[in-house]
């Protein structure tokens, strides 16, 4: 088994794309999956009709294929976009679509007395959402929330077929040119491995300063959050 250093000094040059398209999609699929999900909670029927497709749509169609719609279909409607935008987009509404759902959740889960109570206090609908549901419901959300994050930062790998050179596409490169598909592999597997523990290092540090007192632990309220459409619960 042959291994070089310089394999290494490569693939770490593909590290910041791949960062930079995880945190990127994530941001994305934040402020769609909090708007879906507000959608799906408090819109109208033809509204939670509308966005139910939108995420059975996601939900159930590959992410490589939804990824290939963008960048080689909306070509032939008049639609060229980059491969960084074209990974960006897809990537971003297909993490938004499950992410509506923790977000949808983790929103049903505050209790309806608290809207009551902000109501009766003189606040809009609006603004007891935003004042009083949301921050519940974002502390509540985190740790099965934080499997999403991780599960991005792998399924960023599939950009290396647009000819993205990130850790896997630098990889691809790598082992094309030296046939040795094997060594280079594993060593892009133990670079992802390295970023999924760092990441959850954090997350779950996040995760201890904001768990509401009381609650429960964290490992719980993750269980309850998988039981509710999570594709990390898979």
């Amino acid at each position: 088994m042959e291994f070089r250093f310089e394999w290494v000094s490569a693939l770490a040059q593909g590290l910041p794309l791949t960062l930079n398209i995880t945190l990127t999609c994530i941001a994305v699929g934040i402020v769609f999956g909090v708007l879906l999900a507000l959608g799906r909670v408090y819109g109208n029927r033809p509204i939670r009709w509308l966005i139910s497709g939108y995420i059975q749509f996601f939900r159930g169609t590959p992410l490589l294929v939804q990824l290939f719609i963008v960048y080689f279909g909306l070509p032939n409607w008049g639609i060229t976009l980059s491969r960084y935008t074209s990974a960006i987009l897809a990537l971003g509404l297909n993490t938004a679509a499950y992410q509506a759902e923790y977000f949808r959740g983790a929103i049903q889960a505050v209790s309806g007395g608290q809207m009551m109570a902000a109501r009766s206090l003189g606040m809009t609908m609006p603004q007891a959402v935003r004042h009083v549901i949301l921050p519940q419901a974002l502390r509540l959300v985190l740790p099965s929330w934080s499997n999403e994050f991780i599960l991005m930062l792998k399924y960023s790998s599939i950009v290396y077929t647009i000819t993205l050179y990130d850790v896997m596409g630098i990889g691809k490169r790598i082992a094309n040119r030296n046939f040795k598909f094997f060594e280079v592999f594993v060593i892009v597997a133990l670079f992802y491995l390295a970023l999924v523990f760092i990441v959850s290092m954090v997350l779950r540090f996040i995760e201890r300063k904001v768990r509401i007192p009381g609650l429960g632990s964290s490992g719980e309220v993750r269980g309850r959050r998988q039981r509710i459409f999570g594709r990390g619960s898979a």
